[in-house]
């Protein structure tokens, strides 16, 4: 309690300094604008998206990629503090990490453990190498659809969703390279092919939310297995994961041509759902329907991805075009000022999922009556991530 306390008064001061700076000055791009607004709101971590308690969770750790990647650019340590904070909640002196369970499969508990390298190669704290092993050997035990993919969770059984194609391809890529362990690789790729073959729509070219391979829950198309719904959000996490592997992919691997293949055709199918405004509609391929809306997260993490993916090669330089006239309708459309110059960013669809208690449908009228709020993490993250390969 009193080391949250300390990190609550100091973040709390830091905040408010900055943004009265950014008042005067108005110095600061959007990336440093908003993460000072985030650290004003949520002075601890873990306190993103108004969580009550503790939770080592993709959420607050997807904000988190971005602020480690802003902490490069301007080495601002303030940031790489707010990061370890989060992470030190967590992991102990042995290299457990509290409110992890890795008996329930969980590819959101893979996200997190991005963050651990950076801090491993930092401050060489072995607990943090053993965090990484372990979340590592969840993937060696993750239960597999029939032909090889990874379930989402224990309680999806053979059931592939984009959520965790992102969650898990990044790490999983990221500690093959680090740590010698090539051969993984080819199972990475597995991964992708599996979207490609069975989950991408052969109208759109784009990915529905999710995949049974064993067709028998009740959302899944009884011939394909595929969910009913095409979801900007959804489609963002399978754009992200490919963008973010192909930084640790070899390129001298027999797959790496065909990632990137995957990556130029989603990126011609969402430009082709693209509104005149610069932004993407919930629900990607039905613009007209009623009750679609334009949504921030999606159209973040396509902006992300295409700045990313032109900036490194992986994707035309038009694309960066594409990217900035995305951002200036989210300033334009979502983001708003407040009165002591913190940022927000609106029209962000809350959680989505499939299945459970109750059970959700994955209808278009699910996503649709999905609650809409403000500063939701996947909503900041992607808009800061974008910001930054903007450089605005």
């Amino acid at each position: 309690m009193k080391k949250n306390l300390f990190f609550f008064l100091f973040f709390f001061s830091f905040s408010v300094f900055a943004i009265s700076n950014t008042l005067e000055k108005d110095s600061l791009k959007f990336s440093e604008r908003m993460a000072i607004s985030i650290m004003n709101r949520n002075p601890i971590v873990w306190q993103i998206d108004d969580n009550k308690k503790p939770k080592w969770d993709y959420k607050p750790s997807f904000v988190l990629t971005a602020f480690e990647k802003l902490y490069k650019k301007t080495k601002n340590r303030n940031y790489s503090i707010y990061i370890k904070d989060y992470i030190d909640t967590f992991i102990d002196s042995t290299g457990s990490i509290g409110h992890y369970d890795c008996n329930e499969f969980n590819l959101d508990g893979l996200n997190p453990g991005k963050l651990l390298f950076d801090i491993y190669q930092d401050t060489k704290d072995k607990r943090y190498l053993s965090a990484l092993k372990l979340l590592r050997k969840q993937l060696d035990k993750q239960p597999r659809t029939l032909s090889g993919g990874f379930w989402h969770k224990n309680i999806y059984p053979n059931q592939m969703w984009m959520d965790g194609v992102y969650m898990a391809l990044p790490f999983y890529t990221q500690y093959a390279v680090t740590f010698d362990d090539l051969k993984s690789l080819d199972d990475v790729a597995k991964q992708f092919e599996l979207v490609h073959d069975h989950i991408l729509d052969t109208k759109s070219n784009l990915p529905y939310h999710a995949w049974d391979e064993s067709k028998v829950i009740a959302w899944a198309n009884p011939e394909t297995g595929n969910s009913p719904t095409i979801w900007s959000r959804g489609i963002g996490f399978y754009t992200m994961a490919l963008v973010d592997v192909l930084d640790y992919f070899p390129k001298s691997h027999p797959k790496y041509k065909e990632l990137l293949g995957y990556l130029s055709e989603v990126a011609t199918a969402i430009m082709q759902q693209q509104d005149k405004s610069g932004l993407w509609f919930q629900i990607t391929d039905k613009q007209k329907l009623s009750g679609n809306y334009l949504e921030a997260s999606g159209s973040a993490m396509f902006a992300y991805t295409f700045a990313k993916a032109a900036n490194k090669g992986y994707l035309p330089i038009k694309y960066k075009k594409i990217a900035n006239t995305t951002f200036d309708a989210l300033l334009n459309n979502f983001v708003n000022e407040g009165e002591n110059g913190e940022i927000h960013l609106g029209q962000i669809s809350q959680g989505i999922g499939l299945g459970g208690t109750p059970f959700r449908d994955g209808s278009n009228n699910y996503y649709l009556t999905a609650k809409i709020n403000s500063d939701n993490s996947m909503g900041v993250g992607a808009f800061m991530l974008a910001a930054l390969e903007l450089n605005r």
